[in-house]
């Protein structure tokens, strides 16, 4: 037995073995959610009522019949992990006594993948440039170890450019992809985010400037929940260009390092963790700059990550941390309530409000 496992006694020395290997094996959870997606296993589910057989599965996605028992494996891998629920064949009333055919149904998680859905996560699963995403952090070790410091972000070592937005001026299907994923995740966190103590950080507002609001979901939602509010949203031109304008918000092409257009708050929803301190502090001063006094009901409201904040959950956790390391692929970064107090403080505002009331995210009221 080798230095170090004559330490561990044979149940501690098994566990760990299986942690490890359960570590390695984890990046075959996300591939096959991926391919449940690109097979619109989710959304098959929903037309059959919910629920369905495995071999159900495979008549409604119009796969080839050879490929039934794979199909088998696969929903039991993500069934396991908690993407579907399985029940076997006897409790779910199955009247062949001889057939154990184990039934799938929703979660709460892949009811968010149904494609027609607008808070569906399937843009986020189906990126056209999956070599954009995860596929990067296999360089991850040869970009920490890079002395020179020439390669500059983990995005540009496998990239060649600094950014995702670099890229999306590049390939117009990725930068649809990325606003349509942000899209979706912001229908779904504005929905949450509007109702009870969420609602009552826009109810008193007159005006809002959305910075960074891609294709307006945010501003559209708040708009509707608030007529009395006027909103506009500023992004790139590339962002802006294709926004549906249905003419309940303004768009505004623009850089918001150089100027923010006025209004009484601005909202800055998942900008702020993909850029360094000193951008983000550029940022938040243009914003100070352009939104009202305190005592007029002046406010920047951040909707990001607080690093510990959130229920005392694993899952929510882990999201909060492994996300952290996504941004740092860009050089931004999740922070901790500390972190976020330094930049604040250093832009120039005087107070801040942390409500932890959106899963792995928070809503930060920050006043001049």
């Amino acid at each position: 037995m080798s230095q170090g496992q004559d330490e561990l006694n044979t149940e501690d020395l098994l566990h760990g073995s299986a942690q490890v290997l359960h570590h390695f094996m984890s990046s075959l959870k996300s591939q096959a959610l991926r391919c449940a997606c690109g097979l619109a296993i989710p959304a098959a589910l929903h037309r059959l009522g919910g629920a369905a057989t495995a071999a159900a599965l495979l008549d409604e996605t119009g796969l080839h019949p050879s490929r039934l028992p794979y199909l088998r494996r696969l929903m039991r891998a993500l069934a396991v992990s908690g993407i579907f629920v399985a029940v076997s064949g006897a409790t779910a009333g199955n009247d062949d006594a001889g057939s154990a055919e184990t039934v799938y149904s929703l979660t709460p998680a892949s009811r968010l993948l149904v494609g027609d859905r607008p808070s569906s996560a399937m843009s986020a699963m189906l990126n056209p440039r999956p070599e954009a995403g995860f596929a990067m952090f296999f360089k991850l070790e040869e970009w920490f170890r890079d002395k020179s410091g020439a390669g500059g972000t983990l995005f540009k070592m496998a990239h060649g450019v600094t950014s995702p937005w670099e890229l999306a001026r590049e390939d117009g299907a990725y930068n649809t992809v990325l606003n349509k994923a942000s899209a979706a995740d912001t229908t779904l966190v504005m929905d949450v985010a509007l109702r009870g103590r969420g609602g009552d950080v826009f109810r008193g507002l007159t005006s809002l400037v959305d910075v960074g609001g891609g294709y307006g979901t945010a501003a559209v939602a708040i708009a509707r929940a608030f007529p009395h509010v006027k909103c506009t949203v500023m992004d790139l031109q590339q962002v802006i260009s294709e926004a549906p304008d249905d003419g309940s918000v303004q768009f505004v092409a623009g850089d918001a390092f150089e100027s923010v257009p006025p209004a009484q708050a601005a909202l800055l929803k998942n900008v702020l963790d993909c850029w360094s301190d000193e951008d983000c502090v550029k940022m938040l001063r243009q914003c100070k700059k352009a939104i009202a006094t305190r005592d007029a009901g002046g406010k920047v409201v951040i909707i990001n990550v607080v690093v510990g904040q959130g229920a005392n959950d694993v899952a929510i956790r882990e999201t909060q941390v492994l996300y952290d390391m996504y941004v740092m692929s860009v050089d931004g970064i999740e922070r901790d309530e500390h972190e976020w107090r330094k930049i604040f403080l250093e832009a120039g505002f005087s107070d801040y409000r942390i409500m932890p009331i959106l899963g792995y995210q928070s809503i930060i009221e920050v006043f001049p």
